[in-house]
């Protein structure tokens, strides 16, 4: 998108900090050169996080997304210097295993590095002494060493940035303390500080820990929690007496204890996550100079605890025999920022248009959230996956203070922590609960969470079942983690008799208006010009024809429809695009969902009900309102386990009166509640896609398998042009099935074709019916039947090319 002076919007930045100064530089290499960053403390150092920051960079991370930005922040300061001074020192970094379990974790680690194309090798002992002679290598078992990691000058590159913009005609004003947002008719107009007021077309609170504070003045809450970490520095230790350099080791972690170090000349900086979480409150943190009149160095610097150092200044001279007659010169606890998952919050509000958030970003990742922002801003899009970013994605569940405390300081607390890609956070739980809850405890439930939801994976009434299956493959320590062999007897109860599965945390939209129809058939890409009763699979694209999300669209009505979405994004980019008339409604909490799903299912549904529930009455996609007993339901021909069945809807307050319904009816067909690990083994056998896990808006329909949803011939809708200028697919999602029958994967393992690195795995889970592990893999164009092998915790596993659906190619069980 290019601009005229005429046209070139005015951005105010709040923030002078590297995130604020990395996205001045990005949006005016734009052509985006109207930018004005204000700040509340002095340049080049105003007292944030960045001014104490330890820059440590490791790039591999378990989200693509994270690796990506952290990626491009490494190639972005190694091309920047100030007054011949690098902004990156690539030193490399080395994570170090001193427990089995931790070894195990860095061959996981080494895995994310190969499938999202870094650079990084297991070495042993020996090889962790030769890069770190300070260690004691009897306690180690190993590590993990990446080359092209290192150090961070984020002052320095926020120098070199901020220079770079200002060239391009951005200001930089310091001393100017943030006191209002203003705003008309839904858009952010100007930023007002204590020296006068700033007209923005576009405001982002790049502010770090006082981001929350920022948002309180335009209205929008930022689920950020401020916390305090420890970072220490030796004196001089005769071992380093020699050192010429700022640094020439790797930056090292010990995560068995929460420690990092990091070398300063002749001096090392140690930073802990061990100790207990130090919540700050971002509106009591004290300006600048307030702060240095009382004794801090900066604000986000905070006395140091030295009650809380102790137990880690053990651990440090355990690794490390030569800090046993070393002393601590000076240190400090520096504020940094925490989200309830961890990730960043970006993305323009959907309450305040013109008002974006680039908070809680490290300065491992800052320079790349800085370009996918801009990008965002410039040309309407970021050009890398961003939705485990998107600020629209929490739901208001989980945005209230106490959840933001709690599950922030968590966050924390599991820095360093091995854990399981389907481990949930303990607290704040149960939070959201459908209105089955009570009954699913009855029956033995094993709860995870998501979204907020409590979600049932297996229920252990099934155990018994487990003795008809015969012998399952063994299963490793780790793939049998929050996995029991209960799923497999769920599974195949869908598959024989009938089941009901818990779909209540899916999103439901409801549409309505009289341009309802006109509306939605120009959001997506299949055609929904189809009479009331009709339920149509379809896919929200954006511009470039990536694909936003998939979704179900029923229409109950001529102006009425109820849409089956993903996320919270789905309902903001909607409403985004909702001409006048057009009403759109998140109806999920007020409402509840239960799929019936196997041979059964019409046998258990028919005599509840006068309507005609025949597959000739009833057709597969199709919808009814109609009561089942005494209960009103919206009932939808859809299956997402391969076989026949329906979702059945109904207000949240008859719920547990449709549960008890179906159950009783149920009885004499050996009706079973199956979990989330029954259902993800089922749809993968049928090839469902899980939009977000197996694709996202990266990636086009034909290359996800998902162009049956895409109708060029119904006229102009959002991404088709884009989707006519592509050419033919490089790379596909890909279904393996792992030759080894006891062989399992569980996502994002890197796939090798002919030895190389090809691509990695997105959705994986064993599949009961098939007898094989089934995984789905983003990979170049291959033929059917063609070797691969993934690799699983350092084990190359061979894997073929299958030929999807896997499992009932004709869809004979679903259309019956």
């Amino acid at each position: 998108m290019s601009s005229t002076p005429e046209t070139i919007p005015r951005v105010v930045i709040v923030g002078a900090g590297i995130v604020g100064c990395s996205l001045a530089d990005e949006l005016t290499a734009r052509g985006w050169t109207d930018v004005t960053v204000l700040e509340q403390g002095p340049l080049p150092a105003p007292g944030g996080s960045t001014s104490h920051a330890p820059g440590l960079v490791f790039q591999t991370n378990p989200s693509k997304t994270l690796t990506e930005f952290a990626r491009y922040t490494v190639e972005k300061f190694n091309s920047l210097e100030v007054g011949g001074v690098s902004c990156f020192d690539p030193v490399g970094g080395l994570e170090l295993a001193t427990t089995p379990e931790r070894l195990t974790e860095l061959h996981r680690r080494a895995g994310y590095a190969a499938s999202w194309g870094i650079r990084g090798e297991v070495v042993s002992a020996a090889r962790c002494k030769e890069l770190w002679p300070l260690i004691d290598e009897s306690m180690v078992l190993g590590g993990f060493h990446t080359p092209d990691d290192g150090l961070a000058r984020a002052l320095l590159a926020s120098r070199a940035q901020l220079e770079r913009a200002g060239a391009r005609g951005a200001r930089f004003l310091d001393r100017h303390t943030v006191t209002g947002i203003e705003q008309e008719g839904g858009r952010v107009t100007a930023v007002v500080t204590d020296r006068g007021t700033f007209p923005a077309d576009h405001v982002v609170s790049a502010a770090g820990f006082w981001g929350p504070v920022i948002g309180r003045m335009a209205g929008i809450d930022v689920p950020l929690q401020p916390l305090a970490h420890q970072y220490a520095r030796t004196k001089p230790l005769p071992e380093l007496a020699e050192a010429t350099v700022e640094a020439s080791k790797p930056i090292l972690r010990f995560q068995d204890r929460d420690l990092y170090f990091r070398e300063h000349t002749d001096r090392l900086g140690i930073g802990s996550y061990a100790h207990k979480p130090l919540p700050v409150d971002p509106f009591a943190v004290l300006p600048y100079d307030e702060a240095r009149a009382n004794d801090l160095e900066m604000p986000s610097s905070f006395p140091f605890t030295e009650e809380d150092w102790a137990p880690s200044w053990d651990d440090c001279r355990r690794l490390m025999p030569s800090l046993r007659e070393a002393e601590i010169e000076e240190g400090f606890n520096g504020v940094f920022s925490f989200t309830p998952d961890g990730m960043p919050v970006l993305g323009e509000s959907r309450a305040l248009r013109g008002f974006w958030l680039a908070e809680a970003v490290w300065v491992t990742h800052s320079a790349g959230v800085a370009r996918a922002v801009a990008e965002w801003m410039v040309d309407g899009r970021p050009g890398t996956d961003i939705h485990e970013c998107d600020l629209t994605r929490f739901e208001d569940a989980q945005r209230s203070p106490s959840y933001v405390r709690d599950r922030g300081s968590q966050q924390f607390v599991e820095v360093y922590d091995v854990l399981h890609p389907l481990q949930p956070m303990e607290q704040p739980r149960p939070l959201r609960v459908s209105p089955f809850y009570a009954r699913q405890q009855e029956l033995g439930a094993h709860f995870l969470e998501g979204g907020g939801w409590e979600r049932p994976h297996w229920y252990e009434a099934n155990a018994p079942l487990v003795d008809a299956l015969g012998p399952l493959p063994e299963r490793d320590a780790w793939s049998a983690r929050y996995w029991s062999p209960v799923a497999a007897a769920e599974a195949r109860a869908t598959r024989e008799k009938v089941a009901l599965y818990d779909m209540t945390p899916l999103r439901r939209l409801e549409v309505t208006g009289p341009g309802a129809l006109d509306f939605l058939h120009g959001m997506t890409t299949n055609n929904l010009r189809k009479k009331p009763g009709a339920v149509t699979y379809t896919l929200l694209l954006d511009e470039t024809g990536g694909i936003r999300s998939d979704l179900t669209v029923a229409r109950l009505g001529p102006d009425r429809f109820q849409v089956g979405a993903n996320s919270p994004a789905d309902l903001d980019w909607l409403t985004r695009h909702a001409p006048e008339g057009v009403h759109i409604r998140d109806i999920t909490s007020g409402t509840c969902c239960i799929g019936v799903w196997g041979p059964l299912a019409r046998d258990l549904v028919q005599p509840l009900t006068r309507d005609d529930f025949s597959h000739e009455g009833f057709g597969f996609f199709r919808a009814k309102e109609t009561h089942l007993g005494h209960v009103p339901v919206t009932a939808m021909r859809l299956s997402y386990v391969g076989e026949l069945g329906w979702e059945l809807y109904t207000s949240a307050d008859l719920g547990l009166r449709l549960w008890d319904t179906l159950w009783e009816a149920g009885r004499e067909h050996g009706v079973i509640a199956a979990g989330r690990s029954a259902f993800n083994s089922l749809r993968l056998e049928k090839g469902y896609r899980a939009w977000g896990t197996d694709m996202t808006d990266e990636h086009d329909p034909y290359e996800a398998g998902v162009g049956f949803a895409v109708r060029l011939d119904k006229g102009d809708f959002t991404g088709r042009r884009a989707l006519e200028a592509r050419g033919e697919p490089r790379r596909r999602l890909t279904p393996l099935l792992l030759d080894d029958p006891a062989s399992v994967v569980l996502g994002k393992e890197p796939v090798y074709v002919d030895g190389s690195p090809a691509g990695h795995v997105t959705s994986a889970s064993y599949g009961y019916t098939l007898g094989r592990c089934v995984a789905y893999a983003w990979l170049p164009v291959l033929p059917t039947g063609a070797s691969v092998h993934v690799e699983y915790f350092g084990e190359k596993v061979p894997a073929t090319v299958a030929e999807e659906p896997l499992f009932d190619p004709k869809m004979t069980r679903i259309r019956r």
